[in-house]
């Protein structure tokens, strides 16, 4: 396992990616109404980004052909933007990323489009993100990465969801994807520790109906076996000595 612990330098570096990506995330979050069409969303967060002098790290990795992964509805990750517009209803998760001279950041939101109609699905959209603060508060230089994993895993599955495991969170840097793995399952205070220095993506990834996938015949896209739906949320974040920084924070950037 290469585990990169980020200097001062490489950790200014990924707080612009970080600050340009929660920006351009900001944007497409108000974005989300009915009518506006999944290839505009994309298209919108190319120019954003490269206005801002970063570059999409998912454009063309390993043949991805979007800027941005757009989930909606069953679509649990890695849906390639479509010419779809929004309906009102539905839920849209947008997973995306940038490179900043040469260092990486990664985040993902999930957003009911209009009005909710259905109870349920709000619940899902609320516990996802929720799952995901809760393990981020348990950061701290010397924590195992499992107390993160059995945090998500408690929450979620207590309100009665359920977590694939297939997919996990990751470490960040030069790489968009680089050890260690951030399984959404796991035992408390199991697994390696946390370093100062390092960062790392968190991101719970959360269906209703059942914990299997399937992967469309475009080989990228990721649904919920029984086509229930599914949210998404992920964050960039460094590990400080005595807790941690989200480098993600999905927010217009400050002058």
């Amino acid at each position: 396992m290469n585990i990169t612990i980020k200097n001062e330098d490489e950790i200014e570096l990924m707080k612009v990616a970080g600050k340009v990506l929660g920006e351009a995330l900001y944007h497409l979050k108000e974005m989300i109404k009915p009518g506006i069409n999944c290839l505009e969303l994309d298209s919108f967060f190319k120019t954003f980004i490269e206005k801002n002098n970063c570059q999409s790290n998912f454009k063309n990795y390993y043949g991805y052909p979007a800027y941005t992964c757009i989930s909606v509805n069953e679509q649990l990750i890695h849906a390639i933007p479509r010419n779809y517009l929004l309906r009102s209803g539905d839920i849209v998760s947008i997973d995306a990323g940038c490179i900043y001279k040469g260092y990486n950041a990664d985040a993902a939101f999930t957003k009911i489009c209009g009005d909710s109609k259905d109870p349920e699905h709000t619940k899902l959209v609320e516990v996802t993100e929720k799952s995901l603060y809760l393990a981020i508060e348990k950061i701290s230089d010397g924590v195992r990465i499992g107390t993160l994993s059995s945090t998500i895993q408690k929450y979620v599955q207590g309100e009665g969801f359920y977590l694939p495991v297939e997919f996990s969170g990751h470490g960040i840097g030069k790489q968009m994807h680089e050890d260690p793995l951030v399984p959404n399952t796991g035992s408390d205070n199991t697994g390696m520790r946390l370093k100062e220095g390092m960062t790392i993506c968190i991101e719970p990834m959360v269906q209703i109906g059942t914990a299997k996938i399937k992967i469309l015949d475009d080989k990228w896209t990721v649904v919920s076996k029984d086509s229930s739906m599914a949210a998404h949320f992920e964050h960039t974040i460094l590990v400080t000595k005595k807790g941690y920084e989200i480098l993600t924070t999905i927010k217009p950037m400050e002058d």
